[in-house]
């Protein structure tokens, strides 16, 4: 717990001193309650790794695919873009990060499953 405190007063540190730096144009998204000052902004951002991960995966055979994974990815995707339009504040930012992780591993779903079944056949 010491170590978390110790954290969170150098991040507001740091935020206090960026506060000067940042140019009246771009204060509304500072100041936002989903803006930078929070984690409601940096979870996002760094979500989107996944959906690199998945563009990447793009190139990978459809029987290397992990259907359980893909569909646990897909799911949460689609569970996490509702739940970023009912919250207070609305995160926009997180529904657009989920609504893209939804959608590459819905498709990449979509390969293993056709690869699947023509397998069989």
């Amino acid at each position: 717990m010491y170590v978390c405190s110790k954290i969170s007063k150098l991040y507001q540190g740091i935020v206090a001193a960026c506060d000067k730096f940042v140019p009246a144009s771009l204060r509304p998204l500072w100041e936002h309650p989903a803006g930078p000052k929070t984690i409601f902004f940096w979870a996002p951002a760094f979500k989107w790794g996944l959906v690199i991960g998945g563009l990447g995966d793009i190139k990978r055979p459809a029987d290397k695919l992990s259907v359980p994974q893909i569909t646990s990815l897909a799911a949460t995707g689609l569970i996490w873009s509702r739940y970023s339009l009912v919250i207070v504040p609305k995160n926009y930012s997180l529904f657009a990060v989920n609504v893209f992780v939804a959608a590459i591993n819905t498709y990449q779903l979509g390969r293993a499953v056709t690869h699947r079944q023509l397998a069989k056949k």
